[in-house]
């Protein structure tokens, strides 16, 4: 069992994280939003296997509530950041395979 302690330290970890993260998205600094996504998945998963056992009081409650409620507005934002530039490389790529298949079975 963990501590709630230990408890609330890994969950202002991730809060931590996503912040840092969004921070990279406003910056364009994709490749080092992809190295600290690795970050995220790993304190998540630990997350949630500290998350068995854990009492929390009324006061616990609402601050978990609170971090839960800053990382998804910090998700929501990094993909608001994001969805342009993945619909950017999406339409690279589609360009690329359209010549790509021209080229393998000519223009018809």
């Amino acid at each position: 069992m963990t501590s709630n302690a230990e408890y609330f330290a890994r969950y202002e970890a991730v809060a931590a994280l996503s912040c840092r993260m969004l921070m990279a998205a406003r910056r364009a600094l994709w490749d080092d939003l992809v190295d600290l996504q690795d970050e995220y998945r790993h304190l998540i998963e630990a997350l949630r296997e500290s998350d068995v056992g854990v009492k929390l009081d009324e006061a616990e409650r609402l601050r978990k509530y609170a971090l839960i409620r800053q990382i998804l507005a910090d998700d929501a934002a990094i993909r608001d950041l994001a969805n342009p530039r993945m619909a950017h490389l999406s339409a690279l790529f589609a360009g690329r395979m359209t010549r790509v298949l021209k080229e393998l079975y000519g223009a018809r």
